[in-house]
């Protein structure tokens, strides 16, 4: 996923490097832009569960997802060879049904709760920049993270990638109006009287779904562009923040590296 090498990439940039390790978890994935530490198509893959079964690609990924809740031992096996304070970002697949569908992904998990991981596991959840262009996306969009926060049961984090992509100032007015009931307001606002009607029915629903999401005032999004470093530290200070990672660790101010410098000159 782009948004792992961006962080990965990101973390060896820093004047105090971090070596940020990335796992696949998607037996569907096939290229990848960042170091992989380890990779769930060792134990199984897509594409060999639909050349030997005759599973389409869906019916493959859920297969292939049901063998590592067969075969957790793998996981934990692999997950233990990392110490407690190296940092582990775990790609898993997009598809949004193994999360809030089927609970395939909540029960992994679940073992990793079991195995004293949870202190350190955060949900980041992303979402496409895309989503920014028709008010009823941006809706949609929201309701899907808050159904994945609710199942994960996991502090969140929303990212909305691919914002290079997309003109600034669009996403910045987006992002600046935190009611959902407000923005479809403006949506309707904007229709004319002939359409307003037509859609009465449907707008109805969707008015309901922006009071829930109003209510629950838990969906916000952190703008990721993959060109800017700032909005990239932003993020990964953001993940950070919500397990605690480095508060134990001594604030650095730049004076050993200026000390080290000066000793070998």
């Amino acid at each position: 996923m782009t948004i792992c090498n961006a962080i990965q990439s990101h973390g060896a940039t820093l004047t105090r490097k971090r070596r940020i390790h990335v796992a696949n978890l998607d037996p569907a994935a096939e290229n990848f832009a960042y170091e992989v530490a380890f990779d769930i198509r060792e134990l199984v893959s897509v594409e060999d569960v639909m050349e030997e079964l005759g599973l389409g690609p869906n019916g493959g990924l859920l297969y292939c997802m049901e063998y590592l809740l067969e075969n957790m031992d793998w996981l934990q096996d692999r997950l233990n060879e990392f110490d407690d304070d190296e940092y582990l970002l775990l790609d898993f697949p997009g598809q949004l049904e193994l999360y809030t569908h089927v609970p395939i992904v909540r029960r992994v998990l679940d073992a990793m709760r079991m195995w004293g991981f949870e202190s350190s596991m955060v949900g980041v959840f992303c979402i496409d920049a895309t989503f920014l262009t028709e008010t009823s996306k941006f809706i949609s969009g929201s309701l899907l993270s808050l159904s994945a926060m609710i199942a994960l049961e996991l502090p969140h984090i929303n990212v909305l990638t691919k914002c290079d992509l997309m003109a600034e100032g669009d996403v910045e007015r987006m992002l600046s109006i935190e009611s959902a009931s407000e923005l479809w307001n403006m949506e309707q606002y904007n229709n004319n009287s002939s359409e307003r009607e037509r859609k009465h029915k449907r707008h109805r629903l969707t008015e309901a779904i922006c009071s829930l999401l109003d209510d629950y005032t838990m969906v916000s999004f952190l703008p990721l562009n993959l060109k800017d470093e700032d909005s990239i530290n932003h993020v990964l200070m953001t993940i950070d923040h919500s397990i605690q990672y480095g508060e134990d660790q001594e604030v650095y101010t730049g004076e050993d590296e200026d000390e080290a410098v000066g000793q070998e000159n």
